[in-house]
This record gives structure tokens, sequence and C-alpha cells, in this order.
């Protein structure tokens, strides 16, 4: 979330930035809104002072002097209740459209609004030369007697999926590697956090109000809770409405936890097999940090997330995603984008991103120096990874003209075995 009057700074120069992720900013409303908050407020504090001097005055009155100093009195809280109700008026709608407002996306991301409109960074590995022709992940499961869609569309419908024998072992040994190396070399601390979070949490990321048709939404009684559709979610929330030394940053948090997504307008697209599934698992990456270290600590996740796909072997590229093609809280994000011989494309496996004080804003996040210095953190957040979509370039990259799999050397001691034969 911004402050408006920063928004409405030219030196900010928001119309323009914002413009480039095809927002247009309604100036005029927000101007509007801040005045009317501002009258209101100054209004109210006016008739609160000369209330107190009517106050004072009563006291000392003459009888005469005293009916017209009450009425007066009567009047100027009139006045206040009045004032206070614009102002809460104002004040709320004026959240209501700073909360629909996205981060302002840095400089130096490229033009434009899709994926093919992203800057190459390096790409990572080689990519595996098969003299047959390739399976994808779904033929490739099938044969190997490991993944059925066809039952998970009769437990709960299309865009599930179920994992059987060495696959299930194979899911939970990717997610234990993944663990284990960011906990172990990377020094993130564990969490178990819930996956069903309250309206207020999903707000401070930036999930709602924009994206509620994304959302899995349920309930207890009369409590509103929504499925989480990241680990982000409850991780960067854990210090929501705190202020955190400075000197303490950057906290470093992960966790492993089912995700839930509608993915709403995403019909037709990645809707066979493990890409693009309702509920997935993953690894996710949470760094809180000095705001004015926020670019350099962007470069240390994305080092985390290649960690992870170079100590799996798997051939990958880096991109730097134009500036309309970020998620509506990020100021820039990479992505990591790791090569399917199965579709013969690289394809999306992690994104790794850096919100400037955006998320801090909207959760209350502060931070303070010890020199008394107070501000708000950044917020960064990563996949560390996807476990079905790993899972899925485990399978392609390491195929065999056989129909074997071959495991990467890293899983063999989570997984218990080397190689995944055909049924």
């Amino acid at each position: 979330m911004h402050d408006p009057r920063v928004l409405l700074d030219p030196a900010t120069d928001a119309v323009r930035k914002l413009a480039r992720r095809g927002f247009s900013l309604d100036v005029a409303s927000l101007e509007k809104l801040l005045a009317t908050r501002n009258s209101a407020i100054q209004r109210g504090d006016e008739a609160r002072a000369e209330s107190k001097r009517v106050a004072t005055a009563v006291k000392g009155a003459a009888p005469e002097e005293r009916a017209a100093l009450v009425t007066r009195a009567r009047d100027l809280k009139g006045v206040v209740s009045a004032a206070e109700e614009e102002h809460r008026a104002a004040e709320a709608e004026l959240q209501d459209l700073l909360l629909g407002i996205p981060n302002l996306p840095a400089d130096e991301l490229p033009d434009g609004a899709s994926d093919e409109d992203a800057e190459l960074v390096r790409t990572w590995g080689e990519r595996p030369e098969l003299d047959f022709t390739p399976l994808d992940h779904v033929d490739l499961g099938e044969k190997l007697g490991i993944l059925d869609l066809p039952r998970a569309t009769k437990l709960a419908g299309p865009r599930f999926a179920v994992l059987r024998g060495k696959g299930a072992a194979l899911e939970r040994a990717i997610a234990r590697y993944l663990l284990d190396l960011h906990t172990q070399r990377h020094g993130y601390t564990e969490f178990s956090v819930p996956t069903l979070v309250n309206r207020v949490t999903m707000t401070g990321t930036g999930q709602l109000p924009k994206f509620e048709q994304d959302l899995f939404k349920t309930g207890v009684g009369d409590r509103e809770l929504y499925l989480i559709p990241t680990a982000e979610v409850p991780l960067t929330n854990l210090h929501a409405k705190e202020t955190l030394e400075l000197e303490q940053l950057p906290l470093a948090y992960t966790a492993h936890t089912p995700c839930f997504r509608s993915e709403a307008g995403s019909y037709g697209k990645d809707t066979r097999g493990l890409i693009r599934l309702h509920e997935f698992s993953k690894v996710e990456l949470v760094r809180i940090v000095d705001a004015e270290r926020s670019r350099d600590e962007l470069e240390v996740l994305l080092g985390h997330a290649e960690a992870a796909m170079q100590g799996l072997g798997l051939a990958y590229r880096v991109v730097k995603l134009a500036a309309g093609d970020i998620g509506f809280s990020a100021e820039f994000t990479y992505d990591i984008e790791v090569w399917l011989p199965g579709q013969d494309a690289y394809r999306e496996i992690s994104s790794v991103s850096d919100f400037g004080t955006f998320q801090a804003r909207r959760a209350g996040i502060r931070t303070k120096a010890k020199d008394g210095r107070r501000g708000f953190a950044a917020t960064l957040n990563g996949s560390g990874l996807p476990i079905g979509r790993t899972l899925v370039a485990v399978l392609e990259q390491g195929q065999q003209a056989d129909g074997s799999v071959r495991l990467p050397e890293a899983l063999v001691p989570y997984a218990g075995f080397e190689v995944l034969e055909p049924a």
C-alpha cells in the first residue's frame, strides 16, 4: 500500500510508473479524498481546541454568560462529531482506493506486459541431449505408475492430482531436500504455519481485496477464512503490527505448505498434469529486511532459489520480468524457468520478488534503529521450490530411452532409490 502523499508527489512519477504496468492512477479522486480527510481532521482539531477553551471559560463565567457558553459547547460537540464521521468516511474511501493501487514497478524492468517481453539474465546447465522423442511428465508418470489423474478427478474434479508409490515418495523427498538445503545451508528458520488465514492477513500481503476471485474461501461459524495461495501470506504476516529492531534484520523464514489457487481465467492453459493445479505444495522463502538493502537482498534470495536448482542438476534460465507482468505487490521480479524436454520449452518454476515497503505498509511491519530512526521494513519472497513443478522437471530431464527416470544424486538419500522403472 502507498502513502497517498508520496503518490501525489511529482518526484515519485507515480502516474508514469503505474502506466507501465497498465494501471491508470485516478489522481483527481486521490487528491479529493485526501483533501476531504485532511479538512475533516483540521475542523475536528479546531473544534476540540475551542471546546476546551469554552469549558475553561464556563467555570469562571458570570451567570448571564454561562448559558451562551453552554450552548456553544453543545454546538462544538456536534461539530466534532460531524468532523469525525466525515473523517471516518473519507478515510475508509481513501483506504479502499489505495488498496487497489499496485506497487510501482522498478525503472530497470523492461517494458511490456507478457512473458515474451522478459529480459534474459543468464542460463545454467546443459539441456539434456536425448536421442529419442521425449515424453511429457503426464505420459511419463502414467507409464511409471506413479501419477493417477483420473482418480484425482473422481475425488475432487479437474486440476487435482494423485501421486502413488514412488511418486509420493519422490514428492516427499523433494520437500525434505529443499527444507534441509534452505535451513542448513542458507540459514532460514523453518515454520509450521496455518493454511487457513483471515481477511486481514490476506490483505496484508496484497491478495485482498483485488484477487478474492482467485482464492478459496471458507469459514467456521461466523469466522471468514481463506486457504492460503502460498506460505508467503502467513510467514510475512507473522510480524504484522510489530516494530522490529533494524539491527536484527534480515529475517529469513521458510515453510513447506499446501497451496490453494482457483486459477480463475487460466482454463485451457497448462491444465494437463501437475503444472497448474488447484492444490499443490511448495517450499516458500521469505525475507524481511532493511528497506535500504532490499535490492541486494533480492540477489541473495535469487541465489538461494538457484542453488536449489543447481543442487538438482536441472538446466534453467533466469529472466527479468517486464513491468506489466509482475505481481500486484511486486516492484521487481525474477523468474527461474526450467527446461522441460517433453514440452520443448522453458517453463516458470520459481518467482523471486522484491516488494519494497509495499506489503509492510499494508501489514504494519515497522522498523526502529538504535539511533531512533523509524520506518517500514521491506519484504521479499520466492519459491524455493514448488514440489510439483520440481517433480515435473526431475521426470522430464531425467528420462531415459528405456522409459525409466534417473533421479538427481541429491535426491537419492531422501528417496531411497536411484531410478524409477516403468510399471
